[in-house]
């Protein structure tokens, strides 16, 4: 085996089962032998790598195997199969016909990248993980920041003196608090102290931008004053600014889906079913169609919330994640979906989540062309030199920025919910309170960070289809194919069921079709 192989084996703490090592042994390119062993211990979270581990990491393994060059990935499938393992998929590629082959040569310009959340489980999580988590934060959010050419004058805290003067300091907020004089005082720490900053209510534009902030936002301030007390002349975001809008040469189109929601008393079938069956049709744009999008809650789930058995048509997530995957499996071959988790998936409701695991939704890993990503998650299409880079996101942070931004509370935001993301890329981050979000925390990486600008960003949650632009970056947030439950009637929330954005990669037109089935729609959604 390659030595630098061994060396991160030895590193990380490994130990490989004889058959997996045999496995590594036969790849001839250690950039390669290295992305695979790194992806599985960061997928699986397990330091023994055996063929259960594979196994169960099954999506992962297929999408790596199907990109490597030819003679590595022959060589990969026939121990895969030696191996005895259930990897049927990657048994039939090696025997594909001719005509495949053909058309894979063809398009081999086309494809895409998965860059997944790290997701680990395999230890005790200690107060240490969670100082590393936002240690992390501050370091990815601060490089951000710092390539502002606008931050002059910038100090780390310790080094504010006594003489008032002007400084920029790049921090997280620790407190907030509004005075009787509606002045706003925000204590931010940065690695080397803690500082108090002053919004002044006199200088609207400065304390409109403090109101905004929200506890834990890593931000730049420019201030003048002395350690006692600084006070506010602006606050930066780390922002997001796309500077080139990548346009393919290729005609073909994206769909974004969300919130399935199979399997719940006011999932709407027909209308689902008429989608499926429209993407095979010979209608131009299903033709263009390569890619969907889909953005968690993909079944209505068992024992979210108090009282739901009451509300399933299906009782078990194994029946809810089979009629999924007979809807999926009808879609044409030719379409490479990517689906993520959302809070009503057989997943931890922590964020970020891994993929959809075999033990509830073992049809999913028949479909050849359906790809489980963690939430969140980046995939890169790419067109030869070019990449369009997709952010996927469920958005269970969505209603948080709605409640606590008062500008969003004030104009009831749930109805154009696409606001909500733009202050998510506005903080280059998906969820920054730390009170708030479940979430698993990560010493080495802030999973949460937004840390390239996206071209889209696609999100679900709210049931509804609301599009914007921020800077360059289109947010779709997804409609739903469920009718309106008696908690969204209760809570006044509006979905917009059954509507189905497509973005053309070659022209980056956006256009929204109904698949709604009026009958359905009349008898399990209440409009």
């Amino acid at each position: 085996m390659n030595e630098e192989i061994l060396k991160i084996i030895k590193e990380k703490g490994l130990l490989l089962e004889k058959e997996v090592y045999d496995l590594f042994n036969n790849i001839h390119d250690a950039k390669l032998a290295k992305g695979l062993l790194e992806g599985l211990e960061r997928f699986s979270g397990q330091k023994m790598i055996t063929k259960s581990v594979l196994n169960k990491n099954f999506s992962f393994v297929r999408n790596f195997v199907s990109n490597l060059p030819g003679e590595d990935r022959i060589s990969m499938e026939n121990i895969i199969v030696k191996l005895g393992l259930s990897l049927e998929i990657i048994k039939e590629r090696s025997v594909m016909n001719k005509v495949e082959s053909d058309l894979k040569k063809e398009n081999k310009d086309q494809d895409y990248k998965i860059f997944y959340s790290t997701i680990k489980h395999d230890k005790k999580l200690t107060v240490e993980d969670f100082v590393g988590n936002f240690r992390m934060r501050y370091h990815q959010l601060q490089r951000i920041l710092m390539q502002r050419p606008d931050l002059q004058n910038l100090v780390s805290i310790n080094k504010i003196g006594s003489e008032r003067r002007n400084y920029t300091i790049i921090g997280i907020v620790s407190e907030k608090r509004v005075t009787k004089n509606k002045n706003i005082i925000i204590k931010f720490e940065d690695l080397t102290g803690e500082i108090s900053v002053l919004a002044r209510a006199n200088k609207p534009e400065a304390h409109m931008k403090a109101e905004e902030l929200l506890l834990d936002d890593v931000v730049a301030v420019k201030a003048s004053g002395s350690r006692e007390i600084l006070f506010v002349n602006d606050i930066l975001f780390p922002d997001s600014f796309l500077l080139e809008k990548i346009k393919f040469n290729e005609d073909v189109n994206v769909a974004f889906l969300s919130d399935v929601h199979a399997g719940g008393s006011k999932h709407l079938e027909k209308s689902f079913s008429g989608f499926i069956e429209w993407l095979g049709s010979e209608e131009e744009t299903a033709k263009k169609i390569k890619y969907i999008f889909i953005s968690g809650d993909n079944v209505d789930g068992v024992g979210i919330f108090p009282g739901q058995e009451a509300l399933l048509k299906l009782k078990s997530m194994r029946e809810q994640y089979a009629l999924l995957a007979s809807y999926l499996k009808k879609v044409p071959k030719r379409i490479t979906m990517f689906m993520c988790p959302g809070q009503h998936d057989a997943v931890r409701v922590a964020e970020p989540q891994p993929i959809i695991g075999r033990r509830y939704a073992e049809p999913l890993y028949e479909i050849e062309n359906l790809i489980l990503v963690s939430n969140p998650a980046l995939i890169k299409l790419i067109e030869k030199e070019k990449e369009f880079k997709i952010l996927m996101y469920h958005g269970d942070s969505i209603h948080t920025f709605i409640h606590d931004i008062p500008e969003l509370r004030e104009m009831k935001a749930q109805r154009t919910p696409a606001k909500a993301v733009r202050h998510m890329l506005k903080r280059r981050h998906l969820f920054p309170i730390h009170s708030e979000a479940v979430y698993i925390p990560d010493a080495e990486k802030d999973n949460l960070v937004i840390g390239e600008v996206p071209d889209v960003v696609c999100t679900g949650e709210v049931h509804r289809v609301d599009v914007e632009n921020y800077n360059g970056t289109l947010i779709i947030t997804g409609s739903c194919w469920q009718g309106q439950t008696a908690f969204e009637e209760k809570v006044g929330n509006i979905p917009d069921p059954c509507k189905v954005p497509i973005l053309s990669l070659k022209t980056r037109e956006l256009k929204v079709l109904d698949f709604g089935n009026e009958e359905e729609l009349r008898r399990l959604h209440t409009k």
